[in-house]
């Protein structure tokens, strides 16, 4: 009994650093903001803040001056765009990669170096590529003959293109991200399963939908949670390359929630976004991992009756 109470002893002091670290720098700054987000504040100290309950809520989903909507409407955009665009692109290349290409080593590096690049250089580096005067992309297409197919503007100060510009780079960073943990995900699959598909006459199309895909549906989960919740509260590209604009064109949930905090000094609105993009991360990986629970439970109550 002595030896199990100093070892759980032991197992708590140990553990109580990482513990302390983890309610200071994730669960007290979240209880924090909950907190500011029932005062009206006009400055990052309670004292003088009228307490308002849920009033900042209710401005933030009824006030046309906040464009709540559109940054909400812009993010699902961006996370729609990630999962049917983006995850395709790293699933595609890590199957091609997991059969052992010649050089494939060299292409995990190739494609993995722009994670490894700081967003904000990533983002000065297509703010130069868009640049309507001496940008790569229009003197591309002035080679090509289509010159005047760029918006009015600029790309990145065209309301109908800004968006989309935005993605482009997000995808050029991140699709090496999820192609890399696919990829550990594909080589981990068993040769026998392969070779069993083979032998009853598989193609490698047939073999990759019908053993690895399925094999590797764990880490295509925590993908797709990735790439929506990081879509959520993205904020830094994109506040290099527009700020939200032109006209809220680019606007999230994180650039509104800097504009309201240090542009508008409203500090209770900032830490109501900061709550809705928490409760909204939450509630999407939840829904995410339920739906491919359900997805894998009906797969296997199929397999039962056919059996």
């Amino acid at each position: 009994m002595k030896n199990n109470k100093y070892k759980y002893g032991m197992i708590a002091i140990f553990l109580l650093p990482a513990l302390i670290l983890f309610i200071g720098v994730l669960i007290a700054p979240i209880i924090m903001s909950v907190v500011y987000s029932l005062f009206d504040m006009k400055s990052i100290s309670l004292k003088g803040a009228e307490f308002v309950l849920f009033g900042n809520y209710k401005e933030l989903f009824t006030s046309g001056s906040i464009n709540i909507w559109r940054a909400l409407g812009n993010a699902m955009l961006l996370a729609l765009l990630s999962v049917f665009i983006q995850l395709p692109m790293s699933l595609g290349l890590a199957l091609m990669l997991g059969k052992g290409i010649k050089g494939e080593r060299g292409f995990l590096s190739v494609y993995f170096m722009p994670v490894l690049i700081s967003t904000v250089v990533i983002g000065q580096l297509w703010r130069k590529i868009y640049n309507p005067d001496y940008g790569i992309l229009n003197a591309l297409l002035q080679i090509l003959g289509i010159g005047d197919k760029m918006p009015a503007g600029g790309w990145l100060g065209n309301e109908a293109s800004a968006l989309w510009c935005v993605f482009v780079p997000t995808l050029w960073q991140y699709v090496g991200y999820h192609m890399l943990l696919m990829y550990a995900g594909v080589r981990s699959v068993s040769p026998e399963l392969r070779e069993a598909a083979k032998l009853d006459g598989a193609t490698d199309g047939q073999v990759d939908w019908y053993v690895v895909i399925p094999s590797i549906k764990p880490i295509l989960r925590v993908s797709v949670i990735f790439a929506v919740t990081g879509s959520l509260k993205s904020f830094d590209l994109i506040y290099v390359l527009t700020k939200g604009g032109p006209y809220h064109a680019t606007e999230v949930p994180s650039t509104l929630m800097i504009s309201m905090l240090f542009e508008r000094n409203r500090y209770g609105m900032g830490s109501t976004i900061a709550v809705l993009m928490i409760a909204l991360c939450f509630a999407f990986a939840i829904l995410i991992s339920a739906a491919f629970k359900e997805r894998e439970y009906g797969r296997k109550k199929h397999v039962v009756n056919e059996q």
